[in-house]
């Protein structure tokens, strides 16, 4: 589905996300270098990366309508902490293949340092999550863009 040719949708969340769905990331094959390359990174390096990634990605989604700056912040810390991401990657985790879900297994497997206010099972599922987005945004960005469509946003 593609917002209409005059930019408008019937919805801004939608409009919000499919403006992130045309976003080209193609050239970064290119420039993360092979899947190989990709592969050696490690799960906390995906994370961070996933981390920057989801967060553009809620951000994008909540920019319409025009909000004050403090609503925003309060939608997209929402939606960012850990215990967010831990939900998002239970609804997300029969959608995913079996690459996906080993992805997911070594960003839990690398989760230390839990913060105190976290259980240690939220904190490996928001890792696994970020992990996961990481690699999809360097290896298959057409595969991020649905799986992201597939979150449940307010």
């Amino acid at each position: 589905m593609r917002p209409q040719e005059d930019g408008c949708s019937d919805s801004p969340a939608i409009t919000s996300a499919l403006g992130w769905a045309e976003l080209r990331f193609t050239h970064l094959g290119a420039v993360a270098g092979s899947l190989s390359q990709i592969n050696q990174l490690s799960p906390a390096a995906l994370a961070y990366l996933g981390d920057a990634v989801y967060e553009l990605y809620i951000r994008t989604f909540y920019l319409l309508p025009p909000k004050r700056s403090q609503s925003y912040h309060h939608q997209v810390v929402a939606n960012v902490r850990a215990e967010s991401q831990a939900w998002q990657l239970r609804s997300l985790e029969p959608h995913l293949t079996d690459t996906e879900l080993a992805m997911l297994r070594r960003g839990r497997n690398a989760a230390s340092g839990c913060p105190k206010r976290l259980e240690p099972e939220i904190y490996q599922q928001a890792t696994s999550f970020e992990t996961l987005i990481g690699y999809l945004y360097l290896t298959d960005p057409q595969r991020l863009t649905q799986l992201l469509a597939l979150l449940e946003l307010d």
